[in-house]
């Protein structure tokens, strides 16, 4: 048998920073390997804003089923050494929201991006909304540039591309599906704002909702070629009763 742990990862249409249910957020911190695993957040994407990162500690800290830190990389105390190791010893590691571009280019600069592929490789979950969920595909559909855009150099874990808010901000639905029928992004995954999407070894094992009709989408250019063929995944509803639950 192989020990090699399965390199999982989950991208999130809501958690602590946009939603009070916290139903996302219990729903990953589920599939952490560990029952109460280490929780790293990095805000890197907002330039560190320190409310951000006081907001996650709000909303995990009075967990007990979970230790949450976060990582500070605009005001870096850790050295390259320390920096793996703390980073490789976390269980989950949670990135927020902000500008994917600038989020990116921080991370290499300090050698984030290198870490986080070492800590995915032996097991780390990794998951994050918005600019955190975009980073980790190949390529990803942003406004880190001012209008929406793609951008084609994320970190490749998960293979083709990502769209968040694909409900919530106009322009996002049309934008996605042009860049997609164009070439100009690979077929990818759409989430709604209230979803999460689980990723096990770059495919998909589940998907999940908290919202009324929110839902993920894997988006593929059509047959034709001037188009998209865009398809709803089968979402679990998170506010439904667990099975044996009533």
């Amino acid at each position: 048998m192989s020990d090699v742990p399965p390199r999982r990862l989950a991208l999130l249409g809501g958690g602590f920073s946009t939603e009070e249910d916290g139903l996302l957020d219990d729903w990953l911190l589920g599939h952490a390997r560990t029952p109460r695993p280490k929780v790293c957040f990095l805000p890197t994407a907002s330039g560190d804003a320190p409310a951000y990162a006081e907001r996650f500690l709000a909303a995990f800290g009075p967990r007990a089923s979970c230790v949450p830190s976060v990582l500070s990389l605009f005001q870096r105390t850790l050295d390259d050494a320390a920096l793996r190791a703390f980073l490789l010893a976390q269980d989950v590691v949670y990135v927020g929201g902000g500008n994917t571009a600038n989020l990116l280019a921080v991370w290499r600069v300090h050698g984030v991006d290198r870490l986080l592929r070492e800590a995915y490789d032996r097991g780390t979950l990794l998951c994050g909304i918005s600019a955190g969920a975009n980073c980790w595909a190949e390529a990803s559909h942003t406004d880190s540039f001012g209008p929406l855009t793609a951008l084609s150099d994320g970190l490749g874990l998960l293979p083709g591309s990502v769209c968040p808010h694909y409900d919530s901000e106009p322009g996002r639905r049309p934008s996605y599906h042009a860049a997609v029928a164009s070439g100009a992004l690979p077929a990818g995954w759409a989430l709604d704002d209230g979803t999460g999407a689980l990723f096990t070894d770059g495919l998909p094992t589940e998907a999940v909702t908290r919202a009324p009709g929110a839902r993920v989408y894997r988006v593929e250019p059509d047959e034709a070629g001037d188009g998209v063929h865009e398809r709803a995944v089968p979402c679990r509803d998170l506010r439904a009763a667990p099975e044996g639950h009533h």
